[in-house]
Formats: structure tokens, sequence, C-alpha cells
């Protein structure tokens, strides 16, 4: 990779080390997952990370990446899904990066795309205050998607931005500098599974999407689940629909089981910013703080007009939720 592989004026001035860093790991990661059995054995179990999921040899390759690339960059404080706490990279940074290093590392043997989500907030003195802050106090977030390309989809808070790496040149280049959800696509992404621990305005909306032209939505939806938060969400960044990570009934998933601080409100600043909505099924992620470092939400994103649609199924009176298929009065717009 060039030494500065994401030189572009929609890049901050003050971010440009940063997203220059992130660029150059990226690129180097996306070159070694694409060598896959070829190289190092990168879906190996290595153990748990700090909340207890299990790890793979590239997740631990890729959070020792990104942390090693940040010096000059302008990070004071990092963050990671697989560390406990911050680290403390340089005193008089002025940012706090938060990442999720490898994001659907399960996928890594079957060749599923997996990718890198990370959010920046401005660095505060204490560490963890840092990150438990507003989603809307994000400054810049993003994913790098390791697929057929390895693509960077980005935020810095006027729009979002899509970014192509050329493997030859060894740089990113802005292939979109206006990034829009479509409102028409008719797919959503939940793991239907878990359907019998789902509360019951998820199981009517779901209902509903099943239901087809028969039912009361008119129409017929596709189904997709794929296990990949970056896969799912540049699928819907690039041709609309939602994804549904709700809370269930099971123990442990009251709040769902995706990260506030490393998944949910990084998904969601690029989400709005292309003109969809984020919620945790019935709030806004972007007005929502985590309580600790790796605490967990709900999670709801994609087209707004279906992401409102499920707010408005919390709003129904029981009878009418309860009702399969069933006439329902929507209160929210």
């Amino acid at each position: 990779m060039q030494k500065n592989p994401l030189q572009s004026r929609q890049v901050p001035a003050t971010l440009q080390p940063l997203m220059n860093a992130l660029g150059r790991v990226a690129g180097d990661i996306a070159a070694t997952i694409a060598r896959g059995q070829l190289g190092a054995a990168l879906g190996d179990a290595v153990g748990q990370n700090a909340d207890g999921d299990a790890q793979k040899a590239l997740d631990v390759l890729a959070d020792e990446r990104f942390m090693d690339a940040l010096g000059g960059t302008g990070v004071r404080w990092y963050a990671s899904e697989e560390q406990e706490a911050p680290v403390a990279v340089d005193p008089l940074g002025r940012y706090a990066l938060a990442i999720d290093p490898l994001d659907g590392s399960s996928n890594i043997d079957v060749n599923v795309s997996v990718g890198t989500i990370f959010s920046v907030f401005e660095a505060a003195e204490a560490a963890e205050a840092s990150f438990l802050r507003p989603a809307s106090e994000q400054v810049a977030a993003g994913y790098f998607i390791y697929g057929p390309r390895c693509c960077l989809v980005v935020t810095f808070g006027d729009g979002t931005l899509l970014f192509q790496l050329d493997p030859e040149a060894g740089r990113f280049v802005l292939v979109d500098d206006a990034v829009r959800i479509p409102q028409t696509a008719s797919e959503f992404a939940i793991n239907a599974s878990n359907y019998r621990h789902w509360s019951r305005p998820i199981r009517a909306y779901i209902d509903d999407c099943l239901a087809g032209e028969e039912g009361p939505r008119d129409k017929n939806f596709n189904m997709r689940w794929v296990a990949s938060l970056v896969a799912e969400a540049h699928r819907i960044v690039t041709r609309g629909g939602i994804f549904l990570y709700p809370a269930d009934g099971r123990d442990g998933y009251a709040d769902g089981r995706l990260r506030m601080v490393y998944e949910c409100a990084p998904i969601a600043f690029v989400v709005e910013q292309a003109g969809g909505q984020a919620t945790d099924a019935c709030d806004a992620i972007m007005g929502k703080a985590a309580t600790s470092l790796h605490a967990r939400t709900p999670l709801v994103f994609g087209s707004a007009d279906k992401v409102q649609r499920v707010a408005a199924y919390h709003d129904l009176p029981e009878h009418e939720v309860s009702a399969l298929f069933g006439k329902r009065g929507l209160f929210r717009a």
C-alpha cells in the first residue's frame, strides 16, 4: 500500500493522517484475507475477547495492526472490541478511535465478506468518557468491507462517501461522493431462527412481510441474512431494505447482541448521512449513548420508511399486534 492511500479533499485535514493509517491497514488486511489458506490459518480459534465472544486469529491480527498504525495520527485513545479497556496512544492526540477490527470473523473460512467498523470522537481527558457519549457526537464513522472489491464507506458528518481500493495503485479512489440509500427495495434481513424469542411487534412486522401480496403490506418481500454486519450494511447502503437485530427473550439478549460503541453508533451515523434511519426498534441510535464500553443495544437500520414502520408497530394496541396479518393502525409517521 502507498504511504498515503486515501488522499481526498473530502477528508477533513485534521483526520487525514488517521484515515491514511486506517486505509493502509485495511489494504493489508484485504490482501491477507485474499490469500486465504495460502497464508496463515486466519479462522483458527485463539481464545475469547473481553466480552466473552470467540476470537479468530484474524481478529487478533487486525486489532494489533490497527493499534500499531496509530502513531502520529492524532489519536489519543484507542478502544477495540477485542480489548477490555481503552489504550492510551498519544497524550496530545485530539481524537478517540473505537473499532471493531474484524467484523463477521466467523465467516472467514467460508469466504463471505467481512469488514472493519470504526468510529471517531473528539478525545476527552478520561479514556472511557471519550466513548460513552451520544452517537450524535461522532466526528467520523465508517467501515471497510473485504469482499470481491475492498471498499470504504465513511461519513464526516456531511453526507456519506464511497471509496474503492485500486489494488494496482495501492490507493482508495472516491467513486461516489453522495451515497443515498434507495427507498424502493423489498428486502429484509433478520435471523428468522430466533422468531419464537422476539417481541410481538417484531413478529408482527415480519409476519406482515412474509404475508406478501395477500397481507397488509400488499407486496412481496425477500429475506436476506449474511451474519456479517458489514456485509448486511453494505447491501442496504447499496440497494436499500432493512436490517433487524432486535432484543429477544433469551438470556443475554435483552439488549440484542450488537455493541453500541463499536458497531451500532458508527453504522447509524453512516446510514443516516445516506438518507436512511437507525433505531433500537423504537428510538434513534444517534440520540443514545453507551453506558459501558461493551454495552449492547438492539439495532434496526435501513430505508427510512421501513425503519419508521418497525417503530410504529411498537405503538400498536395489544390486540392489533397479536392479530396475525390483521389490519394495523400505525400511529407514527
